[in-house]
């Protein structure tokens, strides 16, 4: 079984998410003990993303939010997925707003595609004016789930160190979206790795949360989500 697959039925039989956090402690460790290998990218959103697995349409990330950081996108944090979520909220809280685009006389912002590739994310204007408004506002806390639709847009926003399992099914198509100024340009983005010892010091950071016992911190070098 894969781990979208597995990830899938723990969800939906684990209400309470001990399951998932289990999952994710498991992971880490591994991580951590060099039986797996990932990478953690800075994303422009505000948060560091472990690539945990991908499989043609179907992928899993760790998202992780450290106390403080703060997003800096190019566009704006307003965004739609190219792919269906279900997100599972392994600690902290994470506060959705679900954003419903309009077509005003007088538009405030741009529709912009987003299409990822090796060489990074190519931010695209299109001829799409529009403003938008908030539809709803929910809040997320630790062994909750969330799904969204593609194409959904939305603004998450998380008040403290937080962390998230993210499975995601991609809509061939269906491109990621962003809602930008009217000025803005096409232009490139490019996420930024973080080291093996970064990488290694926030694995532990999550663990930490994630057990009762503290692991020594012997690793003081930090990879902020929120610095470009």
């Amino acid at each position: 079984m894969n781990a979208y697959a597995e990830l899938r039925s723990l969800i939906t039989a684990d209400r309470a998410g001990t399951a998932v956090r289990g999952w994710a402690r498991d992971y880490l460790a591994d991580l951590l003990a060099g039986r797996t290998e990932a990478a953690a990218v800075r994303h422009p959103l505000g948060f560091a993303c472990f690539p945990v697995w991908r499989g043609g349409a179907l992928g899993v990330c760790l998202h992780v939010w450290s106390a403080g950081a703060r997003p800096h996108p190019t566009t704006s944090t307003m965004h739609a997925h190219s792919w269906d979520l279900v997100s599972s909220v392994l600690y902290g809280t994470v506060v959705n707003e679900i954003i419903e685009v309009t077509a005003p006389a007088q538009p405030t912002h741009r529709i912009f595609e987003v299409h990822s590739g090796a060489e990074g994310d190519l931010v695209r204007a299109t001829p799409r004016l529009a403003g938008y408004r908030v539809r709803s506002r929910e809040f997320f806390r630790g062994g909750d789930v969330y799904t969204l639709r593609h194409g959904v847009f939305h603004v998450s926003e998380v008040p403290g160190a937080a962390a998230t399992l993210v499975l995601g099914e991609y809509r061939p198509g269906e491109p990621d979206l962003s809602l930008g100024a009217l000025g803005v340009d096409d232009h490139w983005v490019h996420r930024v790795a973080c080291t093996e010892a970064e990488t290694a010091a926030l694995a532990r950071g999550i663990l930490e949360r994630l057990t009762d016992e503290s692991l020594p911190e012997d690793l003081e070098e930090r990879c902020d989500p929120a610095t470009p």
